[in-house]
């Protein structure tokens, strides 16, 4: 208990970089997603439009406002909370987008995060704090199109004072509203 405790709590980073390696494994290899998306394609961030790979980086006028991003990343991060802490993962898979829910199971992603649904008293106490915290970006939120799709990019922390909380958000616009494409979050 005492080494899983050590792992989520940022001391040790092999433990939690395996974790997040996985997830984005998943992400990355494990995506048909039933369409014309091709999330193997992620790497490619080009700012300009490329029609052979299908990605571009999208002008800032498609950009949602500051204040919209952040409470996006904070909503997400509240969801992701809650899941901890009641280790039910039906309200944050529910509000994913449709690509992602054809990509994983609600059990994938109550098995991913199986360590911090265990650690859950540890964890939950830092992601509350979070909450309270601005985020604090690891690049500017840019938007990059995909397959004719418009995806949100948004890598950052917010600086607890334990462990800083990392995260690695992607939101797809679909019918207007932006839904969660990639979950992250990294004690350490």
């Amino acid at each position: 208990m005492k080494n899983l405790m050590n792992a989520l709590s940022g001391r040790n980073t092999r433990s939690n970089g395996l974790i997040a390696l996985a997830f984005i494994a998943f992400i990355v290899l494990g995506c048909n997603c039933n369409r014309s998306f091709d999330l193997g394609n992620l790497a490619n961030t080009s700012t300009s439009d490329n029609s052979s790979s299908g990605t571009s980086t999208s002008s800032s006028s498609d950009m949602p406002s500051d204040a919209l991003i952040e409470a996006m990343v904070k909503e997400t991060l509240a969801d992701f909370n809650l899941a901890v802490t009641t280790d039910n993962w039906s309200g944050i898979y529910q509000k994913a987008s449709s690509d992602f829910q054809s990509t994983f199971t609600e059990a994938q992603m109550k098995d991913t995060f199986k360590d911090f649904v265990k650690n859950r008293r540890a964890v939950t106490p830092i992601i509350r704090e979070a909450l309270q915290l601005d985020p604090e970006y690891t690049q500017a939120p840019y938007i990059r199109n995909e397959k004719g799709l418009e995806i949100l990019v948004v890598d950052g922390k917010f600086p607890t004072k334990r462990v800083p909380t990392n995260f690695e958000f992607e939101y797809v616009k679909r019918s207007g509203d932006w839904k969660m494409l990639k979950l992250v979050v990294k004690l350490q």
